[in-house]
């Protein structure tokens, strides 16, 4: 790292293993402080509506919002630990020392791998409702995508919990000095982390999308122009319900999002952090997060049953007797 003349050490009583930080101007850190707290307060209490809402009415315990919970645990998660720190991160001194470091960056991976394969069910989900709409009942029901959620939380801690545990033990994490807070891998650890939470989520994703944009576009020529379906096939893209189509694009606007905010993130793995300045670093870094106050406000943009809810949360309707039975839909 280039050190100017005016820089300063992270922790002057360690000069030998600090970092060293940059002359900062109050005023702007206080303000980019206030927003990035703000927008993960805001992040914090969108989500929470999500997960108070599926939880409690039962008309929304549906496979597809099953899969929207998780999703708004993982985002709930990244407002309520990981902004906070991560503004920390912005202030090029870490405070919390290599251990605080580790646990941040085990958290932050565990949460980043859940919301990958998150949208990967979500995906799946979308392909077999639009394409085989006949056995979407029977195949993705909520107690298949009760288990799927609990077991990918359950691997996405297993492997993260590995190479936390190599951290120790091996000691293949190093930082540069201390007050920083970039933990590297070995080469091995960077290129398994690269195929297994980008390039093969990512390629399913897409793969998954493209033929339900396809389906989805023939479905709806097929029912604008009232064409008499002449295979069992046709007949079975005919009767697909509009609600389907309307979810398709709702939650592909939701990949769409999601696949923007966050392979920019592992555009750092591939030309590595050093490849790119702190600020445009940072800036990365808050892209992503901020991608977990962006899914809410797409549900509220796009389904008419969020915006309800909130507003019966917000009320304290939900107090009521029996109000989980309320006629949401």
């Amino acid at each position: 790292m280039k050190v100017g003349d005016d820089w300063e050490l992270c922790f002057p009583e360690l000069p030998n293993i600090s970092c060293w930080k940059p002359p900062s101007n109050w005023a702007e850190t206080l303000f980019i402080n206030i927003v990035l707290y703000s927008i993960s307060a805001l992040t914090a209490v969108l989500n929470l509506f999500i997960i108070i809402s599926v939880s409690h009415f039962r008309q929304l315990h549906t496979p597809t919002n099953i899969l929207l919970l998780s999703l708004a645990v993982s985002d709930s998660l990244v407002g309520l630990l990981l902004m906070p720190a991560g503004a920390l991160t912005g202030t090029h001194c870490w405070l919390f020392g290599y251990f605080g470091c580790s646990l941040f960056r085990f958290v932050s991976d565990i949460i980043l791998s859940a919301s990958v394969v998150n949208m990967v069910l979500i995906s799946v989900d979308r392909y077999v409702a639009i394409c085989d709409p006949l056995h979407y009942t029977t195949r993705i029901t909520v107690k298949r995508v009760q288990f799927c959620v609990c077991f990918l939380w359950c691997c996405s801690v297993a492997y993260n919990s590995y190479f936390f545990l190599l951290h120790f033990n091996q000691q293949i994490y190093f930082l540069p000095c201390y007050g920083d807070c970039v933990i590297l891998r070995d080469t091995i650890g960077a290129v398994l982390d690269l195929v297994l939470n980008f390039f093969v989520p990512v390629t399913v994703i897409i793969v998954l999308y493209t033929r339900v944009f396809v389906v989805a576009v023939s479905q709806a020529r097929a029912m604008r122009s009232n064409i008499i379906a002449v295979t069992k096939q046709i007949s079975v893209t005919k009767k697909a319900k509009k609600s389907e189509l309307k979810a398709a694009r709702t939650l592909g606007v939701l990949v769409v999002v999601f696949l923007i905010c966050f392979t920019p993130s592992y555009f750092l793995t591939l030309v590595g952090n050093n490849s790119v300045s702190h600020s445009n670093g940072n800036f990365i870094l808050y892209l992503y997060y901020f991608n977990s106050c962006l899914n809410p406000v797409i549900y509220a943009l796009f389904y008419p049953w969020f915006r309800k809810t909130v507003k019966l949360i917000v009320t304290l309707q939900i107090l009521q007797p029996c109000s989980c039975e309320a006629n949401i839909l």
